[in-house]
């Protein structure tokens, strides 16, 4: 019997919950063990799953890269969520049709390996409202932002969810792998 496909979504996270525009507060804190931790992650995907916005930045930057990551990344398969593009242009990207979640629910059927959400805090919020998150990994800074959307905005609904593992970075990062229950 095969393992079944699981959707994991990554995210660097301030201590008071803010996930938007990590490109401006994360790069301090990038070391080493947060290269190689992110570098596994998607290792075990086959696919990279991204929002409209995180698409575009994504396709404006790691096409320029070099490096494993760079190369992983650039390789993969995209599947690009968003209403509003009319094309998905960078390498192996192709647009959902129709409706995310139904698409993603019939994606996790097949077979493959795990199909790894980055950033996309829209997307990443409906998928947990649907049941479709296996697994959420925060990559959790030692910084309060103040500002600034946040994963979990006041008046979300309850999400209960279980640690399944931990590690903590010399940078004082932590990196936090939870499921749902």
């Amino acid at each position: 019997m095969r393992a079944k496909r699981k959707i994991v979504s990554g995210l660097f996270i301030s201590l008071d919950g803010v996930v938007e525009a990590p490109e401006t507060w994360h790069f301090p804190y990038l070391n080493e063990e947060m290269n190689a931790a992110v570098g596994a992650m998607h290792e075990e995907a086959d696919t990279l799953l991204l929002g409209r916005a995180t698409y575009e930045t994504f396709a404006e930057v790691w096409p320029h890269q070099t490096g494993a990551l760079a190369d992983r990344i650039n390789s993969l398969p995209k599947m690009v969520v968003s209403t509003t593009l009319d094309e998905a242009a960078w390498a192996n990207s192709t647009l959902l049709d129709g409706d995310a979640v139904t698409a993603l629910t019939e994606a996790k059927k097949r077979p493959g390996g795990n199909i790894n959400l980055s950033g996309s805090i829209t997307l990443t919020r409906a998928l947990l409202e649907a049941g479709l998150i296996d697994e959420l990994r925060l990559l959790v800074h030692p910084v309060v932002l103040g500002t600034g959307r946040r994963l979990f905005p006041e008046g979300a609904g309850r999400v209960p969810l279980k640690l399944v593992r931990s590690a903590a970075f010399a940078t004082g990062v932590m990196d936090l792998t939870y499921q749902p229950l």
